[in-house]
């Protein structure tokens, strides 16, 4: 019973989105929108053998919380840049990080809270030396925004992931 109630939510998801898509809920779009939905539903751990175990709730509400006051703050602030143009005099660059954290879903969760925040872009990542290169729109501290990534976010997200 379980494993069913895992299951669930991906066909019930994809019936939804296609029944929606539709715009109809006519019988023969109900039995194609549900056949589509139990085979894709069936493909999907076969696209994604890695899966992710999340701990940590607290933690993970906790960073939640940082990266919206993060994203909320850097959106006022690249709105001044836009508002105050060339008198900005914002120094673009890129910046290397190296990382600790290893865990693809913890990865792929730090390239969204960096690229979700503005101003800020993933652009890179050395999967030898593990090091994240950001492409900043102003760069003003180095050590400060290496520091805020390292200890705001992969920290957190080592804890929750690995």
């Amino acid at each position: 019973m379980k494993r069913l109630l895992g299951f669930l939510p991906l066909p019930c998801l994809l019936l939804a989105l296609w029944l929606l898509l539709n715009d109809s809920v006519s019988a023969d779009q109900v039995i194609l929108g549900l056949a589509i939905a139990l085979v894709l539903s069936a493909l999907a751990p076969i696209l994604r053998p890695v899966r992710a175990h999340p701990r940590h709730p607290l933690t993970a509400l906790r960073l939640l919380g940082h990266v919206a006051r993060d994203i909320a703050h850097s959106n006022y602030q690249v709105g001044l840049r836009i508002v105050l143009g060339p008198r900005a005099r914002a120094r673009p660059g890129f910046l290397d990080i190296p990382l600790r954290i290893r865990d693809p879903h913890g990865l792929a969760a730090l390239a969204c809270i960096v690229t979700f925040t503005p101003g800020t872009v993933w652009a890179g990542h050395d999967t030898q030396r593990n090091v994240l290169t950001l492409h900043v729109l102003d760069l003003q501290d180095p050590v400060g925004l290496t520091r805020v990534i390292q200890q705001r976010y992969e920290t957190p997200l080592m804890e929750i992931f690995e």
